[in-house]
C-alpha cells in the first residue's frame, strides 16, 4: 500500500509563496461557516457537469442538453451566494474588531462586483 505524506503548509509559507501585484491588497482568508455544504453542493455539481458532458457525448436533444446547462448555472449561482454571504457576514466582524470601514467596504465592493459579472 502506497502511503502519502502531507506537508502541512503554514500561513507564513503560503504568504511566502503568493506573490501579490504590486498596489494589490493581498487576498482576505475567510472563515467559511457552510463549508461543509459548499463542498457537497460543488459535488452534485459537478456530477451534474459530467452528466451534460455524457448527454453531449450521446447526441442527445439540444433543448434537453440547455435545461440542463441552466440547472447547472443556476445550482452555480447559488452557491455562489451562499460563499457571498459568508463573505459578507467576515467582512462585517472585521469591520466591528478593526473598524476598517473603507477597506471592507472595498472588499465587499469587488467581490460583489466579480460575483455578479
Amino acid at each position: 500500500m502506497k502511503k502519502e505524506v502531507i506537508h502541512m503548509v503554514t500561513e507564513t509559507e503560503e504568504n511566502e509563496k503568493r506573490q501579490d501585484p504590486p498596489g494589490e491588497p493581498a487576498p482576505v482568508t475567510n472563515k467559511h461557516e457552510h463549508r461543509q455544504s459548499v463542498i457537497h453542493r460543488l459535488a452534485r455539481i459537478e456530477g451534474h457537469v459530467r452528466a451534460v458532458k455524457r448527454m453531449v457525448e450521446e447526441d442527445q436533444s439540444c433543448p434537453d442538453i440547455l435545461i440542463q446547462i441552466a440547472a447547472v448555472r443556476s445550482a452555480l449561482n447559488s452557491v455562489g451566494r451562499v460563499i457571498l454571504e459568508d463573505h459578507i457576514r467576515n467582512c462585517l466582524i472585521d469591520t466591528a474588531e478593526n473598524g476598517d470601514f473603507e477597506a471592507t467596504f472595498r472588499d465587499l465592493q469587488n467581490s460583489m462586483e466579480r460575483f455578479i459579472r
